[in-house]
């Protein structure tokens, strides 16, 4: 018999000899530019909270305010007696921004994900996803009962193959996509999956948790940006912990997916709802996101100056364009200690490792938002240019 506590901690001790161990650092204060992390003060370059929405006042304003009228607590799930109007505004006010006919709230960007993919999938369908996908949609996959198939980051002609090669006639398929990868930053040919996808009779669903409320002239992410609709991306995925400094997700789309979403994922059904407080300040955040545009602008402003910037210091940028702004060190080892050094000047920014990256990719993941100064970014690229320039990096190798 397998004694589980042995085999924990021997997993562990591997997790640590292999410098992945994974830390929480408690903070104080309300998510900025400027936080107390670990007990140190430090420039956060770390956060998505990509539009600086999170300590924004009128975000706790409205919160209070539902705070009063609601509780702490919606008290049970949205199908039982959980399901509260600032609930229902909030789905309202998603569905008419996004253009779609509904919206659903879920309690994580997650549990959207996982509940969307197993509800929409049976037996003898097809669920086709990018190789790079948050690790939502890939559990997703692994869960349901469809086949589940990956083609190579952002190759539509892979895709292609992949569709080519699945038996015609068994079963619907979904195409599953990011819209923003999260530890590259780069953005998925939604284009020409939705071409691809209207040629073979697929169904594609994009995640766009980090381009939703930046990417877009109205923030409404790469599916605005690229100017594609409902029929040609008819599964919207959005998250309200990110740009929108709040908390949760939703699915946007047709009557009949948010109904059938309502009735049969799992994941949605069988939760209790978020606060009614939360919702509220969810709300609030999309009015903000609606009518400050200076706050995309701002930000756009900072990612082309950084990376401006770093491509004359010689920085190991990969090909981003949005508030993702990944370094490519390679080795963990280097990787932790440059992490260590910055955090010792008093910059915090994401160290990112296996098994989150392929091994050999391990990164500083840098993430620019609007509360950022273009003094906050000088402070950065200084550091940065002295620690992780192509120079400097052979220096530290040889």
């Amino acid at each position: 018999m397998v004694d589980l506590d042995a085999r924990l901690r021997q997993r562990l001790a591997e997790r640590a000899s292999q410098q992945r161990s994974r830390q929480r650092y408690a903070s104080r204060g309300r998510c900025g530019a400027q936080m107390a992390l670990a007990g140190v003060e430090q420039l956060c370059f770390a956060s998505n909270d990509y539009l600086g929405l999170a300590g924004h006042p009128a975000l706790a304003a409205a919160a209070t305010d539902a705070l009063q009228r609601y509780g702490t607590g919606a008290g049970a799930s949205h199908l039982i007696s959980g399901h509260h109007r600032a609930h229902a505004e909030l789905e309202e006010a998603l569905a008419e921004f996004t253009g779609r006919p509904r919206a659903l709230l879920f309690g994580s960007g997650y549990a959207a994900n996982m509940g969307t993919i197993n509800a929409l999938l049976e037996r003898p369908d097809l669920l086709l996803q990018d190789s790079l996908n948050h690790a939502s949609l890939i559990d997703g996959g692994l869960l349901c009962k469809a086949t589940s198939k990956r083609y190579r980051h952002a190759d539509v002609d892979s895709a292609a193959r992949q569709l080519a090669s699945h038996q015609s006639g068994q079963g619907a398929t979904l195409v599953a996509t990011d819209g923003v990868f999260s530890m590259d930053g780069d953005c998925a040919p939604l284009t020409d999956l939705a071409a691809l996808c209207s040629d073979r009779g697929a169904t594609l669903m994009v995640d766009d948790a980090h381009g939703f409320g930046l990417l877009g002239a109205n923030g409404g992410g790469l599916v605005e940006q690229l100017g594609l609709s409902a029929a040609q991306v008819p599964v919207l995925v959005g998250t309200l912990g990110k740009s929108f400094g709040s908390y949760g997700a939703f699915v946007a789309g047709s009557e009949t997916l948010i109904e059938s979403l309502l009735q049969f994922s799992r994941s949605y059904i069988y939760t209790t709802a978020q606060p009614p407080a939360i919702a509220a300040a969810s709300l609030a955040a999309l009015r903000l996101l609606r009518d400050e545009r200076w706050r995309r602008d701002q930000l756009n402003e900072l990612i082309s100056y950084f990376r401006t910037a770093g491509d004359q210091l010689g920085l190991p940028l990969l090909p981003s364009q949005t508030a993702i702004q990944p370094l490519l060190i390679g080795g963990e080892a280097e990787l932790m200690a440059i992490d260590a050094e910055l955090r010792r000047r008093g910059l915090w920014v994401g160290a990112i490792r296996p098994p989150t990256v392929a091994v050999g990719s391990a990164r500083l993941r840098i993430t620019l938002t609007a509360a950022h100064s273009r003094s906050d970014v000088d402070r950065l690229l200084e550091a940065l240019g002295q620690l992780c320039s192509g120079e400097a990096l052979a220096e530290r190798r040889g």
